[in-house]
């Protein structure tokens, strides 16, 4: 494994993106605990993209314009379910003093759910793995599996990082109602900014 890949995957990973938004909001609105299933729900959610890319299914979702949609849209609709969350009074995702936290597998398969209705991420493994593999035709799947578990390892122990900061900055930001206010609104507009972002995404 390239040192290379490893950078190229980290800064992936580092640059804020649906899951990160998603696992800082749940880290401020919920604490540790919660943030820490959201960002396993996250990379679990990046599994099937991985196998299909694996297998060869990304190239058959990227060919049929019909499928690329369907599953586009469904992951708009989901966003802008988050977005609505993030402004609702008891919204799952809005921030909020002396709310209890959820059980650790609805924020886990939330998170999942926002990368599993991804159409792109299908694609974008098959456009990073195959450059950093050796060329073997006979270790082509194996390869792109290590490397895959690498990025999905790389991705936890980072999502838990962003969630776990976000979490211990929880009590100072729960005093000031202004602030929680503005946080909401901004989680919904980030929200929803990434959902028409999404819907403009081309197979």
């Amino acid at each position: 494994m390239s040192l290379q890949f490893l950078i190229t995957a980290f800064v992936v990973v580092l640059a804020p993106g649906t899951g990160v938004i998603y696992t800082l909001a749940i880290g401020l609105g919920q604490g540790h605990r919660a943030a820490i299933f959201a960002a396993l729900g996250c990379t679990l959610g990046i599994l099937p993209h991985l196998a299909a890319a694996i297998l060869g299914v990304a190239a058959v979702l990227h060919a049929s314009a019909l499928l690329f949609l369907i599953v586009k849209f469904a992951g708009v609709a989901y966003l802008l379910y988050l977005a609505w969350q993030s402004l609702s009074s008891g919204g799952a995702l809005s921030v909020q003093p002396n709310r209890q936290p959820e059980p650790g597998w609805i924020v886990a398969r939330r998170g999942a759910l926002i990368n599993v209705l991804n159409p792109k991420l299908s694609i974008f493994f098959l456009a990073l793995l195959p450059p950093f593999l050796s060329g073997d035709p006979a270790l082509a799947t194996s390869e792109m599996t290590v490397l895959g578990a690498v990025f999905m390892a790389m991705t936890l122990a980072v999502f838990t990082l962003y969630g776990v900061f976000a979490a211990g900055a929880r009590d100072h930001i729960l005093g000031s109602a202004r602030i929680m206010r503005w946080l909401n609104r901004s989680f919904a507009a980030i929200f929803a900014a990434l959902a028409t972002r999404l819907a403009f995404e081309r197979a």
